[in-house]
């Protein structure tokens, strides 16, 4: 299942590295990040609960940039 979220974020670099950080996140098939469009794609893992993974999803995103916002 994919889902879009919109986020807010500085710069494409902070992008680049909240993209691997939610890459990284148990529940997480795939992910893009589009820093111009300020959205984040996410394709969860089948049976994934996508509220609580994208949870872990900001914690994680937060540790590498913690300005970044994701819209939930």
């Amino acid at each position: 299942m994919k889902k879009t979220y919109k986020i807010e974020v500085d710069c494409a670099n902070c992008a680049n590295k909240m993209e691997d950080a939610a890459r990284n996140t148990a529940g997480v098939k795939e992910v893009t990040v589009n820093f111009m469009t300020q959205k984040m794609v996410v394709d969860f893992e089948e049976g994934a609960d996508a509220a609580a993974v994208m949870k872990n999803v900001l914690a994680a995103c937060k540790k590498v940039e913690d300005d970044c916002e994701i819209y939930l």
